[in-house]
């Protein structure tokens, strides 16, 4: 499934981290590693420098940028196949048309997370990523749960859509090569059911949409279990980015891997936004596939 990983990397904990989930995947599966970073001149430069910037000046850019993307390249001084470069322009835009142009299957990039959202995950480089890339992105925070340990247990959210189908295939593909456990889980979104916050969902729709979650992740269960994993099912009451990251740390997962689009109907929870609040709350890596073009089909 994965024959060649990207890994962008801006030098920070979370880029090493990311790389070093990179290295344990490309083992698992023989992938080669291409290591890039990217020099942003005008960004650089500073957006009212009318002079511009001298040859002298991108040189230096340039070279801490091999440095950069040496740092990571020395990591990963056991993996079959490394190459690296350092690209020009603007981040998310460099990074999408390296991804196409080596037909990158997975991305692993660092977030940081909670306190870097403006800067680097809502509306920047890695939320652009995510929502622009053909591939999988796996998105990694340096945190005490998110070290590049063997996967032992992995997260599926499903909701039974199509769009939840495509991140299903990628978790037990994974969870197959790794021997990971499966837990698939349903969060019915009861606050996204009321029209006011002291509105009361009816007994029937509750019981309706349980079995409908019940439904769907028994079905990804199921096919875990055909593979020869061990699998459990969950569906849950509450709101999904919220429950998804509680479930995964009550339940030590390793990795959870969930689609970016989702329903429009009242189960709608797999959806860009819930994605992106686990990506940036998850203490876990967080696989984001996006499987846009299967919604457009």
């Amino acid at each position: 499934m994965y024959d060649t990983i990207l890994v962008p990397t801006d030098g920070s904990d979370h880029a090493v981290r990311a790389a070093e989930h990179a290295r344990y995947l490309a083992r698992t599966f023989d992938a080669t590693i291409h290591v890039v970073t990217v020099v942003d001149v005008e960004a650089a430069g500073g957006a009212f420098d009318a002079g511009g910037v001298d040859e002298a000046f991108v040189d230096r850019l340039e070279s801490e940028g091999e440095r950069t993307v040496g740092e990571i390249e020395s990591l990963l001084d056991d993996a079959e196949a490394v190459e690296t470069a350092v690209l020009r322009g603007e981040p998310s835009e460099a990074i999408l048309e390296y991804a196409a142009e080596h037909d990158a299957e997975l991305l692993a990039m660092g977030t940081h997370g909670r306190t870097g959202v403006r800067r680097y995950v809502a509306g920047s480089v890695t939320e652009r990523v995510i929502r622009l890339a053909d591939a999988p992105v796996l998105t990694v925070r340096a945190t005490e749960r998110s070290s590049a340990s063997d996967y032992d247990d992995l997260l599926i959210p499903t909701d039974g859509s199509e769009p939840a189908a495509a991140a299903v295939d990628h978790g037990l593909e994974i969870a197959g090569r790794t021997g990971a456990r499966v837990h698939a889980v349903n969060v019915v979104d009861v606050g996204g059911l009321g029209a006011t916050p002291d509105y009361t969902v009816p007994a029937e729709l509750l019981s309706e949409l349980r079995s409908q979650g019940e439904a769907a992740t028994e079905a990804v269960a199921d096919r875990a279990r055909d593979a020869g994993l061990e699998a459990t099912t969950a569906v849950k009451e509450g709101h999904p980015a919220r429950d998804i990251v509680q479930y995964a740390d009550d339940n030590d997962v390793d990795l959870v891997a969930m689609g970016t689009a989702g329903r429009t109907g009242l189960n709608r929870y797999l959806l860009g936004s819930t994605t992106e609040r686990v990506v940036r709350h998850a203490e876990q890596p967080v696989l984001a596939v996006n499987a846009r073009d299967r919604t457009e089909n």
